[in-house]
């Protein structure tokens, strides 16, 4: 026997692969997110690297020279000292929008005027530039160095459990991963369902069936939307990769690959014990029109995940990583943004094997009883008690 004979399984998945990458819908979802990929990448750059230094209307050296300090504390081209005549004048630059602020002299040190808001970080800055323009002066009347003036004053920080990035990141990273599996394993596991319910309806699947196990048409569309949605996740991740070497991003690779191995495991024993949900979830329908609601539970079981692993909150997040199918969203973004040891990942990945074999096994027999029902919908509970029976 030849040894494709022997592998039926191969036959479906090399079929399923072929019809995907020349399916101009799949290409153009594809092409779709490799775009929103880029430009969520490059176009921040761009816009930072284009728009230049705040500019801060002042009327005396004692405003420029504040501005100038805080540009230092921001670290340089990040504000600009724009002269005016006199107060009018830099009050009439705000209301145009020509300058982003205006530092004026105030009752007791300095005013800032903005037009509709002043960002908090501008804000923050001028305050300390004042503030330290001011204790240098205060310092030199009172015949003291300022070092002398802000001896024992200094605050430093010490974190016991530092996470690899900062929180405010940490938080976009946990719900673009999360994101991505939600929106992969979604969109992939329709196809599935469509199909199984597309080779229904063309009584196709009554010759497949004839000429091979069922088992093997499951497993053959399992293995071949998993190899597509890993390829895609690989094309995606290559244009990150471009895109980040582009705009000169590439320290933040160093945080994103060690763990880019754990999310492939996860994502693919999460995506198989999904698909096989989909499948039968395809086999229990017999129209398009049906997978409206056959399809309800395997977009519950990822609903429901997807939103406690991105916007619950810690200790929540923590219990969610162990949890199967959760876990391929909520660990891998808890190991980019926290200090995870080896023994929780080990742990879940563990627990969701297990999961994915008791899924698939189930999904299988639900598969075998159900596909070639071609009359009438299924429901869950009379496929499994077709399957007791």
């Amino acid at each position: 026997m030849s040894e494709t004979l022997r592998h039926p399984w191969q036959l479906v998945a090399q079929r399923e692969i072929s019809t995907k990458i020349r399916d101009k819908t799949f290409l153009g979802s594809t092409a779709f997110m490799l775009i929103v990929v880029l430009a969520a990448i490059i176009l921040p750059a761009l816009i930072a690297g284009n728009s230049g230094p705040d500019k801060i209307a002042v009327v005396d050296d004692a405003g420029a020279k504040v501005v100038a300090v805080a540009d230092s504390i921001k670290g340089g081209d990040s504000y600009e000292a724009t002269r005016t005549a006199d107060v009018a004048a830099a009050e009439q630059l705000v209301l145009n929008g020509d300058v982003d602020a205006a530092l004026l002299p105030g009752k007791d040190g300095f005013e800032v005027l903005g037009k509709q808001r002043v960002s908090t970080s501008l804000q923050n800055n001028l305050r300390e530039a004042a503030g330290n323009l001011g204790m240098e002066q205060n310092a030199a009347r009172a015949g003291l160095t300022p070092e002398q003036l802000r001896a024992g004053t200094q605050v430093q920080e010490r974190l016991l459990d530092p996470g690899p990035l900062p929180e405010v990141v940490a938080d976009f990273v946990n719900i673009g991963l999360a994101l991505v599996f939600y929106i992969t394993a979604l969109s992939f596991g329709m196809m599935i369902a469509q199909s199984v319910v597309q080779e229904k309806e063309s009584r196709v699947v009554e010759i497949l069936a004839a000429a091979i196990p069922i088992r093997a048409l499951l497993w053959g569309k399992i293995i071949g939307n998993t190899v597509l949605a890993l390829s895609q996740i690989v094309v995606i991740a290559a244009a990150s990769l471009i895109g980040l070497l582009a705009t000169g991003q590439a320290d933040i690779l160093s945080v994103i690959a060690p763990v880019a191995g754990w999310f492939v495991v996860f994502f693919v024993l999460g995506f198989v014990a999904l698909a096989g949900l989909w499948a039968v979830a395809g086999s229990l329908a017999t129209r398009q029109e049906d997978l409206g609601s056959t399809t309800l539970p395997g977009q519950m079981v990822l609903m429901v995940p997807f939103f406690f692993s991105a916007f619950a909150g810690a200790e929540a997040k923590e219990w969610a990583s162990f949890v199967p199918i959760a876990s391929s969203m909520a660990m891998p973004g808890r190991m980019l943004t926290e200090n995870v040891p080896l023994w929780q990942p080990l742990l879940a990945i563990a627990i969701l094997l297990v999961t994915t074999v008791l899924v698939v096994r189930l999904g299988a027999r639900l598969y075998e009883r159900t596909l070639l029902q071609t009359g009438r919908r299924l429901g869950y509970r009379e496929a499994i008690s077709l399957d007791a029976s």
